[in-house]
């Protein structure tokens, strides 16, 4: 079989069996077989690789950031629920940072971003208008991934 009529079989299986094409990808990749690799897909996986990860660590924050505001402004509503919440988010965003520093830079980039996408659920959630939440984060980014802050 050529090249490239290996070539093309692989990118029609990753159309029609993703888990097959991952297999037989790996196989050639460790066998060094460069010749027979999939190469346009192979960078598409691995730009949506980095685009999962940083969408994770955004959807994180969001969360941390929502239970946060609940927590500080529905203090009559505080719940071991939302608390647990905040500590699994938290966690997550720590193993992000230690399977990927670099994300640390991003998470910088997007804290602002992923404020405005937390009023918009806490207030969803709690019924509080979304004008009664500060325009900018009360919280710095070390509070929010401190372990033991809890906000008044």
């Amino acid at each position: 079989m050529s090249q490239t009529t290996l070539k093309l079989e692989l990118a029609n299986l990753y159309k029609t069996d993703y888990l097959a094409w991952v297999e037989l990808t790996l196989t050639k990749l460790r066998s060094q077989d460069l010749a027979a690799i999939d190469w346009d897909n192979i960078i598409e996986e691995i730009a949506d690789i980095g685009k999962s990860t940083r969408s994770s660590l955004k959807s994180n924050l969001r969360i941390v950031l929502q239970h946060l505001l609940k927590w500080q402004y529905q203090p009559s509503h505080r719940s071991r629920s939302w608390q647990s919440s905040i500590i699994e988010h938290r966690l997550r965003i720590e193993d992000a940072f230690t399977e990927s520093p670099s994300l640390k830079r991003y998470f910088a980039e997007i804290f602002d971003d992923a404020y405005t996408g937390a009023i918009q659920l806490a207030s969803s959630e709690t019924g509080i208008s979304k004008k009664t939440f500060p325009n900018t984060c009360p919280y710095t980014q070390e509070q929010v991934l401190d372990p033991d802050f809890l906000p008044n």
